[in-house]
């Protein structure tokens, strides 16, 4: 540094071909992992592994870190398109069941983890609890990652049992970096008996709560009608633009707000994006949206969805450098080679298998939601029993429908709770901070913790890409599946 600004200079070759390989290899690892495995990420995770502290530490540490960030931007545009692609009425039509799978994916983990650590191993009962805690998130940058690698078969997005998962994995999600906040919370104590231990536990829940509740209501009755009736009328002159700026502004201002009042920033980035895409009048998407010339014309004249926009100015930068990135730089934060000591690797095993248990038993809600005898019609069922009051058949078309959906009940069951499984970024979170932050985690809890969680998220994706493969488009034609629009 001289004279206040940074001197530029020429990298050693070194450093070029270093980095030349590090992408190069990054985006082959991820072809070949999706050819052979169905999950590209597994592949991008080996190779932060290899090229981070873990194990080579090919990269010097600045881009290390360097890449961390990065990969944490790419992280939040992963959920903050998980949020402008959700189907808004599926997730309230599907919110009591993903509150009963949250709570299964939340329970079962720590449940399971003190039969298991505590009672078998001989851990103490806090330790338990943060390693429990950090299995019991489910990690929302690989949820969408496989959403999105899975939409060349289907797109799950759109379909029943895909709102049950996003729902489920957002509430987790947020459970997860509550109690993340928590037990660095209580790692900073420091024996302070003057510190207001019932405000350092509760405001990371109420600031959840509170943003989940007050963001739909104030959506609802004051920014989309004031949106829709004195701004977006004037988006069509500015085409795109207009919508990146719009995109820019509401993502940071919920980033803010939920980093100031003690929430995920997760969480924010994903309301940024639900906000976003109620907040314009009705547009044309989807298979099951038909015009008349009258209508598309007047479409015509509105400005691109927010959709839209991401895809054409954002999709490529996120899909091919910034996620990339961030399931490398998950790959940077895995103690590699401590793994390896015998009692942790077989411990480790042991612990990985029960966990993997504990979030795909989240799946059975669903054979269990379609037994119960009073529940709200999806409208699919609404559409085809509307369809079969119009004529004879009707009656037994509808039998027949009900036949068919009780034999494939099982198809979304094992794929809500595949894909329930991967732990990634948040548990590794949570995990670190419980060891790094705190005096309860040994070094043996962590590595036992640590190999759950990175089996989890590889064995997660990888089985949610076989059922993808070879039951998708069963499960798309399905009662779960795609839903036509209200």
């Amino acid at each position: 540094m001289a004279g206040g600004f940074l001197a530029y200079h020429e990298p050693g070759i070194v450093d070029i071909l270093t980095i030349i390989s590090f992408f190069f290899i990054l985006s082959l690892a991820e072809w070949i992992s999706a050819r052979i495995l169905r999950a590209g990420i597994v592949g991008q995770i080996a190779v932060g592994i290899i090229y981070g502290r873990p194990l080579a530490d090919i990269l010097a540490l600045d881009w290390q870190e360097t890449f961390l960030a990065l990969g944490y931007i790419g992280l939040i545009l992963i959920i903050f398109e998980g949020g402008l692609r959700a189907r808004l009425d599926l997730l309230k039509d599907s919110f009591i069941l993903s509150m009963f799978g949250a709570a299964t994916g939340v329970c079962f983990p720590i449940g399971t983890s003190y039969l298991l650590l505590y009672l078998g191993f001989g851990y103490g009962a806090v330790e338990t609890f943060i390693i429990g805690a950090a299995l019991s998130a489910t990690s929302l940058g690989t949820t969408f990652a496989v959403l999105s690698s899975a939409s060349k078969t289907i797109d799950l997005a759109q379909t029943r049992v895909g709102a049950v998962l996003v729902s489920a994995a957002v509430i987790d999600d947020v459970v997860g970096l509550v109690m993340s906040s928590v037990i660095n919370n209580l790692g900073g104590l420091g024996g302070d008996d003057n510190v207001n231990l019932g405000w350092l536990i509760g405001r990371p829940i109420v600031a959840s709560v509170g943003m989940a509740l007050v963001t739909p209501v104030v959506t609802k009755y004051f920014f989309a009608p004031v949106f829709r009736r004195y701004i977006e009328d004037h988006f069509a002159r500015y085409d795109h633009i207009s919508n990146i700026f719009l995109m820019v502004l509401v993502l940071s201002a919920f980033l803010t707000i939920a980093a100031f009042t003690g929430t995920s920033v997760l969480f924010g980035a994903f309301l940024a994006g639900t906000f976003l895409s109620y907040i314009p009048s009705t547009h044309p998407e989807g298979p099951f949206v038909v015009l008349s010339r009258e209508e598309g014309e007047r479409e015509a004249h509105k400005s691109p969805t927010f959709v839209h926009t991401f895809e054409r100015y954002l999709m490529d930068v996120q899909k091919y450098l910034m996620e990339p990135l961030f399931f490398a730089s998950v790959g940077f934060a895995i103690p590699f080679v401590q793994l390896w000591t015998g009692k942790w690797l077989w411990r480790g095993i042991v612990y990985s298998l029960l966990m993997i248990f504990g979030k795909f038993i989240v799946g059975i809600w669903i054979p269990l939601w379609a037994a119960l005898p009073i529940k709200r019609l999806t409208t699919k069922q609404r559409k085809t029993r509307n369809e079969g009051s119009n004529d004879m058949a009707g009656g037994s078309r509808d039998a027949n429908q009900q036949l068919v959906g009780s034999a494939s009940r099982w198809l979304p069951a094992l794929l809500l709770g595949s894909a329930m499984v991967a732990r990634g970024e948040i548990g590794l979170l949570i995990i670190e901070i419980g060891y790094n932050e705190t005096p309860y985690v040994t070094e043996g809890g962590f590595i036992t913790g640590v190999w759950a969680i990175l089996l989890n998220t590889i064995i997660g994706p990888v089985a949610v890409g076989l059922i993808v493969t070879l039951y998708g488009q069963r499960i798309a034609d399905g009662e779960w599946g795609l839903q036509p629009s209200e």
